[in-house]
C-alpha cells in the first residue's frame, strides 16, 4: 500500500501461462510525490493499468476471442500444401459434394452455434486434435499423461506407441465412443477442445502419441461436468474404459485442475470462436455438414422460433421501457409548460 499505487502486472505471476512481460515504461508506477499538494493525491485510472490490445491477443486464445486457436494455425500448413499440390498436379476436385440453394429447393443447415450438430462437431474436433498432435513443436509431456505409466486398458503397449502418430479415424472413435457411452452433447466437444487448448497452453506440454488419449479424456472429464447440468461420475467412465481405476480418474481430474490453475470458464465469445474455426476447419478439409431441404414443417417451426424471441425481445423492452418512468409514476406524469424567458 504505502504511497503509491503498484502496476497491475504482478511480478510473481506464473510462469505456466504464456505472457509478454511488460516494460516499466508501458505500465508507469503514479506516486504521491508526483502530485503537487494543491491536486491532492492522484489515482491512476484502471484504462492506463491495462494491457494494450496487441499484448492481449498474445495470450492464450481460449482465454482471448480475439486471439486465433491454435488446431486451425497448425492445419494452414497442410491446407496450404495440399491445394499447391492439386495446382501443380493439376488435380481436378472432382464431384461437387456440396449442396447449394436454388429458386425452387432451399437447404439449412441445422448445425447452429447454440444447437451443433454432434455427429459433425465431433469429427471437426477429432480433425483439430489430430493436426495438434501431426504438427506438434516438440514432445513435452507430463507422467499422469503418459499411457504407458498410466494405461487405459490391459492390453500391452506397443513399443511404438510414442512415436507412431494416430489417424483421424482413431481419434474420432475414441470420442464418439465415449460420447455415445456418456451421452454427452455437441457443445460438451467444443468446450473439450476449449480446455485441450488452455492444457496446453498453461501446462507448456505438447500433444503427442503418447498422451493423447489420457489428455483427451481428461478434458472431456471436465468438460461434461462443467457444461452439463446432470454430469457424468468418474466412476461411470469406469464403465465405460473396463481397466481403468477410479483412483486414477480422480487423479488425472486433480492434475488437469492444478495445471489449468482451476480456471474452467468459458465465455461465450470464446466459445462461439471455436465453433467458427471448427467450421473453416471442416471447409478447408472438405468435410461438409449435413444439409437438408427446407420443409413446409421446418419452415414453420423457424417460424414460430423467429416469432417467439421476437416476442420475448418486445417483452423485454417494455419492461425496460416501464423501468424507466417509474420514479415519474409516485407523483403521476405531468405534462409541465415551458417557460420561455
Amino acid at each position: 500500500m504505502g504511497g503509491s499505487v503498484s502496476c497491475c502486472i504482478s511480478p510473481g505471476e506464473s510462469p505456466k501461462i504464456l505472457r509478454r512481460r511488460v516494460d516499466l515504461d508501458e505500465c508507469p508506477i503514479t506516486t504521491t510525490e508526483d502530485v503537487s499538494e494543491d491536486t491532492g493525491t492522484y489515482l491512476q485510472h484502471i484504462s492506463d493499468r491495462e494491457l494494450p490490445d496487441e499484448l492481449a491477443q498474445e495470450v492464450n486464445p481460449s482465454d482471448h476471442p480475439r486471439a486465433s486457436t491454435l488446431f486451425l494455425n497448425k492445419s494452414q500448413t497442410d491446407v496450404r500444401e495440399k491445394r499447391k499440390s492439386n495446382y501443380m498436379n493439376h488435380t481436378s476436385p472432382g464431384l461437387l459434394t456440396k449442396k447449394y440453394s436454388s429458386c425452387s429447393t432451399i437447404f439449412i443447415d441445422d448445425s447452429t452455434v447454440s444447437q451443433p450438430n454432434l455427429k459433425s462437431t465431433i469429427k471437426c474436433v477429432s480433425l483439430a486434435i489430430y493436426y495438434h498432435i501431426k504438427n506438434r513443436d516438440s514432445n513435452r509431456s507430463l507422467d499422469i499423461f503418459d499411457e504407458k505409466k498410466h494405461p487405459l486398458s490391459k492390453e500391452k503397449v506397443p513399443d511404438d506407441y510414442s512415436v507412431v502418430d494416430p489417424e483421424h479415424k482413431l481419434i474420432y472413435r475414441f470420442i464418439r465412443t465415449l460420447f455415445s457411452s456418456a451421452q454427452l452433447t455437441a457443445e460438451c466437444a467444443i468446450v473439450t477442445l476449449v480446455y485441450l487448448e488452455r492444457l496446453l497452453t498453461y501446462a507448456e506440454i505438447d500433444i503427442c502419441p503418447c498422451n493423447w488419449k489420457r489428455i483427451v479424456l481428461g478434458a472431456i472429464l471436465l468438460a461434461s461436468k462443467v457444461w452439463d447440468d446432470q454430469a457424468v461420475w468418474n466412476v461411470d467412465y469406469c464403465q465405460i474404459l473396463k481397466d481403468i481405476t477410479v483412483e486414477d480418474m480422480n487423479e488425472m481430474e486433480r492434475h488437469f485442475l492444478e495445471l489449468l490453475q482451476f480456471n474452467i470458464n468459458v465465455p461465450a465469445s470464446v466459445y462461439a470462436k471455436y465453433y467458427f474455426d471448427l467450421r473453416s476447419l471442416a471447409d478447408d478439409n472438405n468435410l461438409s455438414f449435413p444439409l437438408e431441404p427446407l420443409s413446409n414443417k421446418r419452415a414453420q417451426k423457424l417460424e414460430a422460433i423467429s416469432r417467439l424471441c421476437e416476442d420475448k425481445y418486445k417483452d423485454l423492452s417494455r419492461s425496460a421501457m416501464r423501468r424507466s418512468v417509474s420514479a415519474d409514476n409516485l407523483i403521476g406524469i405531468r405534462n409541465s409548460q415551458a417557460v420561455l424567458s
